[in-house]
């Protein structure tokens, strides 16, 4: 991955955040911020960061609240600016979709000419998703995703399972994790072996950052 790339993808995870941190005041001006870090699952130190930076960019305005609580509230330039992030993520998951269509047919088929076709995914989201649909256009089985997901068992159809399974169990690992592609690839190469842990090439997973492994075919071309 480049400087231009870590640049992209840095913006885009704060765009997310804040859109997401617009939403839910919208939502309900009353949430407190522990909720808000809750509903975006990210720390409350950085949801508070997120607020007081939107509220210096006069996107929220902060009430007095009774039982010393506060209310949140969106103000018109607030308003505009979630209308503008929505419509650029809206855009984005098209892109997204394009080409992990494109990328997954690739990693389907370096399995299928390698006679690998039990695969399971790692990570849960729109990646995995997409992955799961265009699995059904080659001769692959997936066998289950990887992932941690509080009171479900399974994902998109397939068993959800915390673990990586066993070398043997499956012939190879696609990498769908987005928000941590790398640190995925490295605790799946620890379990199996790396030529058989696979990485569309747009997560920008290093090939050689797992301990001990050789570089290989791993990452869609």
């Amino acid at each position: 991955m480049n400087k231009t790339d870590i640049e992209s993808t840095d913006l885009d995870n704060e765009a997310r955040i804040t859109l997401g941190l617009l939403n839910v005041v919208h939502d309900n001006a009353a949430a407190s911020q522990r909720s808000m870090a809750d509903e975006l699952n990210i720390a409350l130190g950085l949801a508070n960061a997120y607020l007081k930076r939107c509220v210096k960019k006069g996107l929220i305005k902060i009430r007095q609240a009774p039982a010393n609580r506060y209310a949140y509230y969106l103000t018109p330039k607030g308003f505009a600016e979630k209308s503008r992030l929505t419509a650029e993520f809206l855009t984005q998951s098209f892109h997204l979709f394009r080409r992990a269509r494109a990328e997954s047919a690739e990693l389907f088929e370096h399995c299928v000419n390698r006679g690998w076709k039990r695969l399971a995914l790692y990570g849960t989201g729109d990646l995995a998703e997409i992955m799961v649909l265009s699995a059904r256009d080659h001769a692959v089985t997936l066998t289950a995703v990887i992932g941690r997901a509080p009171g479900e068992t399974t994902f998109a159809g397939l068993p959800l399972v915390a673990e990586t399974p066993a070398s043997g169990t499956v012939d190879a690992v696609i990498i769908c994790d987005i928000a941590r592609p790398q640190a995925a690839y490295d605790e799946v190469c620890a379990r199996i072996p790396a030529e058989r842990v696979l990485a569309p090439r747009f997560l920008g997973v290093s090939e050689i950052s797992a301990p001990g492994a050789e570089p290989a075919r791993r990452n869609s071309r």
